[in-house]
């Protein structure tokens, strides 16, 4: 078999897709259906998402033998350019004139608000791995969308918690100016005033900043014990390196990245990341069943997949299976069988999709190793607890959902 190329026609974005596997390939009788991975593909949140998650999909579509009610599965990608407009053209494209079933993946929350539009108005599918603002799934909620790996309420409660425990009561952020940042400032902000503490001050910065010296040296000033990062990709990176040219890492002001990843880890070094806590829902050498998963990514990848990339293999992974068990791909029979059920493979564990469709799982408060404790360059995190779904996530109670307050 022959490996094949599809164009996305995306008109000005230039952006075009492809079928990754030479396996999977156009049913000759039968209309395949079509899976589409909008993702930054090249720019700052590459790294955790991007080419990984692409392979990550590829992954769980050849353990599912290609195919779905015996139809063959196309997988395309596409570049969103972590611009909402550039996003929502895609996804409207996609559904419209290409026939995606499901969008998977898609870094930054604006960006999944322009394609949850879509999805809900041509009542298709969209699961986002890598959107972390808790507001998707609460305000912006649908019936068509699911956020499957983490949220900012999540990060917060745990390792923003964690750092609240060992007397971290007053806090400053170095925030993304954008909605996820500022959801995750937000519920931060919520844990640290119901344990006790305060927030004195911010300090924002657009997309893709290189200098956070106006910030750092801002946030060094206000004498905050807590100097939080409340971006991601490569802000973080940047943020962390020049705090340790500022003297922070290690002082008595104590950093915490709210979102980092195995990747940032090594691009950062070990010598300015260790000691940082962080909030994970995965991470590839906790187990057997990570370790044999993160092998297979591997092969493809050359390194071990991210939380984000895991996310969208086993979101991938069960939306084949539930449009199996449903026998349809309506996207309502599927969101009703997901819901039914309980996961637990090798990304989530204890997992269940809420009447939000906020998929509520165990996450992990772990922290960088020391460099003389690493004998694998990737093997930068420690585990120090599981955190049950329920204790991790907010309530069903506290959800914003339009779809749950109606029946409140």
């Amino acid at each position: 078999m022959k490996r094949r190329t599809f164009l996305a026609g995306l008109g000005a974005t230039g952006v075009s897709a492809a079928v990754f596997s030479p396996a999977i390939v156009r049913a000759a009788a039968d209309t395949p259906l079509k899976f589409g991975v909008l993702s930054d593909m090249t720019g700052l949140f590459a790294d955790n998402g991007g080419q990984g998650s692409v392979a990550a999909a590829q992954l769980a579509i050849e353990e599912c033998g290609g195919k779905v009610l015996g139809k063959a599965i196309e997988l395309i990608q596409a570049d969103h350019l972590n611009k909402p407009d550039v996003g929502g053209n895609i996804a409207r494209q996609w559904y419209d004139q290409e026939g995606v079933d499901v969008i998977l993946d898609v870094p930054v929350s604006s960006v999944c608000i322009a394609v949850q539009t879509f999805a809900k108005d041509r009542n298709k599918m969209f699961i986002t791995s890598a959107g972390g603002s808790a507001d998707l799934s609460g305000k912006f909620c649908s019936p068509n969308f699911i956020q499957w790996t983490y949220n900012t309420y999540a990060l917060a409660n745990v390792a923003g918690k964690a750092m609240l425990q060992r007397g971290g009561d007053t806090w400053f952020f170095v925030v993304a100016d954008y909605a996820f940042g500022q959801a995750l400032e937000r519920d931060v902000t919520e844990v640290a005033v119901k344990g006790g503490g305060k927030a004195l001050g911010r300090a924002p910065h657009p997309i893709n900043t290189a200098d956070f010296s106006s910030q750092l040296l801002t946030a060094k000033s206000s004498g905050a014990k807590v100097i939080a990062i409340a971006n991601a990709g490569s802000d973080t990176q940047n943020a962390i390196k020049q705090a340790e040219e500022f003297g922070l890492m290690g002082g008595d002001q104590k950093m915490i990245a709210l979102l980092i990843d195995v990747n940032d880890i090594r691009s950062v070094g070990l010598k300015s990341a260790q000691g940082l806590l962080v909030t994970s829902g995965f991470y590839w050498n906790m187990d057997d069943r990570t370790r044999a998963f993160s092998k297979r990514y591997a092969a493809k990848m050359g390194k071990p997949p991210s939380m984000m990339q895991a996310g969208v293999y086993s979101s991938t992974l069960n939306y084949i299976k539930s449009v199996e068990a449903a026998n349809t791909k309506d996207p309502a029979a599927v969101v009703k069988d997901l819901q039914g059920r309980t996961f637990d493979d090798a990304f989530l564990r204890n997992g269940k999709l809420r009447p939000d469709n906020l998929m509520v799982h165990d996450m992990y408060l772990a922290e960088v190793k020391k460099p003389s404790e690493v004998t694998d360059s990737y093997d930068v995190f420690r585990i120090l607890a599981t955190v049950k779904g329920e204790d991790a996530f907010s309530p069903l109670s506290a959800s914003a959902c339009p779809m749950v307050m109606s029946k409140k």
